[in-house]
């Protein structure tokens, strides 16, 4: 049965088009959550920011993301398993989760860099085009994620790297979590901008993500889960939580995987996307269960 039905996308609509002041009114008398780490003791918040990407692709399907109608309906189911704490998306998703219901006593994290569109020449060039420190703060959310991505043969990198020193400042002023999700970076031959998923390419990252701004006490890091996630985890004393990544056609030795970086205390959490909303088999309720479970 679907969460989210016909009725209520009408709805979501009629809201935006009559009456848009209302989304304010609904996150202000939003419950808070009691705290960050729910009740495994660890985090495990569903992401959902890709689309501000334009990147929509999950398993086979280059569109998935692309039906908004679908892609709430995951979130509400994913969002109401027992063990998921919150979410971390851009506004237009978070308001539409407000207007269901679905962020009661939920930890929200804003989406901020959303600038470096997918597959384009100017990728690396990751401006903040989302929310900002003050527009989380106003909404009552507990923090905000940043991408950053550090391509040594990009010139625009420097411009990227300070505008997340600045958010992560602006955060830690309000007293609200800073997500930084580093990698080494680099155009392939056929100039895509991929991921160094190597041991050194991800220590290196987690490196100079956790020394931005003049403060790192509420900074996080959010890293990809590799072979040595040993050295990745000694490389900081920042609180970690882990990147789902793409959807797996085996999902058990995605889990296995997940499984042995978190049995570090390091390790306080888990942001998952697509593996959660789109597993292989559909299910979204027996994936969501599956990570509470290993948590």
């Amino acid at each position: 049965m679907k969460a989210v039905t016909d009725g209520d996308i009408k709805a979501i609509v009629e809201t935006r088009s009559s009456h848009p002041e209302r989304i304010a009114a609904i996150a202000a008398a939003r419950v808070q959550p009691k705290g960050l780490l729910g009740s495994t003791g660890r985090m495990l918040l569903v992401a959902t920011d890709h689309s501000a990407r334009g990147a929509l692709r999950a398993g086979d399907n280059p569109l998935a993301m692309g039906d908004r109608a679908d892609l709430l309906d995951r979130l509400v189911r994913a969002l109401g398993r027992p063990g998921v704490d919150g979410v971390l998306g851009t506004a237009d998703v978070i308001e539409d989760l407000l207007m269901l219901g679905a962020l009661e006593g939920k930890v929200v994290i804003g989406s901020m860099n959303r600038g470096g569109l997918a597959g384009t020449v100017f990728e690396i060039d990751d401006r903040f085009t989302g929310f900002d420190a003050d527009s989380i703060g106003d909404f009552g959310f507990q923090g905000g994620k940043m991408l950053f991505r550090i391509d040594p043969e990009d010139p625009s990198t420097p411009a990227t790297m300070q505008s997340c020193a600045e958010a992560v400042r602006a955060l830690g002023r309000r007293g609200l979590m800073a997500i930084v999700e580093p990698f080494i970076s680099g155009r392939d031959d056929d100039n895509r901008l991929r991921n160094d998923l190597s041991t050194e390419a991800v220590v290196r990252s987690a490196t100079v993500a956790a020394g931005l701004s003049a403060t790192s006490a509420y900074t996080w890091l959010k890293l990809p889960v590799i072979d040595n996630m040993e050295a990745v985890l000694a490389a900081t004393t920042l609180p970690v939580v882990l990147l789902g990544g793409e959807v797996s056609s085996d999902q058990d030795a995605q889990f296995a995987a997940w499984s042995k970086a978190l049995s570090s205390p390091k390790v306080r959490g888990m942001v998952v996307g697509r593996s959660l909303l789109y597993p292989p088999n559909g299910d979204v309720e027996t994936a969501v269960d599956a990570t509470v479970e290993i948590m």
